[in-house]
């Protein structure tokens, strides 16, 4: 073998560690799933065992009520968390980006629900909740108002309330790193030009900062998707189906049912909705860089 087909060669050879792991830890566990949505299994059997049932699982999800509401949930769920995480996130980075004594502290502080366990969390806001020692209807009795039934009535709030309480400090930390990396000859422009402060947020920052935050919209979206210990700590899917979403369902189906097929056509249909979602984001992002792209193509035919 010549030194320049070597050389050539040498990227992809570097590669296939990376190619063995992957198809070891990632597609092959991904078509096994595949192919088991379409058999009929139970823990009891291995999987070459079971009779090929065709799509008949998707079938009987698609039309099985409790699976499209804990569909519903979880759209309910993701999409009210990250819109939230997002507008607050967004909005401390902007007020907290300048010069303040202390910020690493800060930072610091921010990023602590973050590092805290799922189950903890759970248990933590469990208790906060509670109907007679929970420091929330404590401190309402306090004020003189009636206690709320928090996971009862309100559980699905509940819930969003404490994944926005863990998650925002992600969603800070990313747009305050996103922040901090703009040119500063834009700011400084506009500042010459007599842009206001809200004007330079509308028509110059945010638009700078937007692949950064549809990047981190797309990385929040996919893990509310599959939110399990929360949940399943706090409310256990209650009451009803309120808040099983269909991580907490998959779950329950695998090993309270013991349906291992229907448990793995469910987990398909998760995975191609979030393929979906996706596919609409980078495409969104894709869009958005060739706007900006002719627009500087045209500012700079005018100069």
């Amino acid at each position: 073998m010549s030194y320049s087909t070597l050389n050539r060669l040498t990227p992809y050879i570097f590669l296939v560690p990376a190619l063995v792991i992957m198809s070891i830890a990632l597609i092959y566990p991904l078509g096994y799933m595949i192919y088991g949505s379409f058999r009929s299994w139970d823990p009891s059997q291995a999987l070459p065992e079971t009779d090929f049932v065709g799509l008949a699982n998707y079938i009987s999800l698609w039309n099985d009520p409790s699976f499209r509401e804990s569909l519903v949930v979880t759209l309910k769920f993701a999409f009210s968390v990250v819109s939230i995480e997002m507008v607050i996130g967004v909005g401390l980075a902007l007020l907290l980006d300048r010069n303040l004594r202390g910020m690493s502290l800060l930072r610091t502080l921010f990023i602590l629900p973050m590092m805290i366990a799922p189950v903890v969390v759970g248990l933590m806001w469990r208790y906060m909740y509670h109907p007679t020692v929970g420091i929330f209807n404590r401190s309402l009795e306090g004020l003189g108002l009636g206690s709320v039934d928090w996971l009862g009535q309100h559980a699905l709030m509940s819930v969003v309330i404490a994944d926005i309480w863990q998650w925002t400090p992600f969603i800070f930390i990313l747009s305050l790193a996103a922040l901090q990396s703009l040119p500063r000859s834009a700011l400084e422009a506009a500042r010459i030009d007599g842009a206001t402060g809200w004007q330079q947020i509308l028509h110059i920052k945010l638009p700078l900062m937007m692949p950064v935050l549809i990047v981190t919209c797309l990385l929040r979206l996919t893990d509310a998707f599959k939110v399990l210990e929360v949940i399943l700590v706090m409310t256990e899917g209650g009451p009803g189906l309120s808040t099983e979403i269909l991580a907490l369902r998959i779950s329950r189906t695998a090993t309270e049912f013991r349906e291992l097929g229907v448990a793995a056509a469910m987990s398909n249909y998760l995975l191609m909705l979030l393929l979906l979602l996706t596919l609409f984001m980078l495409a969104y992002n894709k869009m958005l860089e060739i706007r900006a792209l002719r627009a500087r193509r045209i500012a700079e035919e005018e100069v």
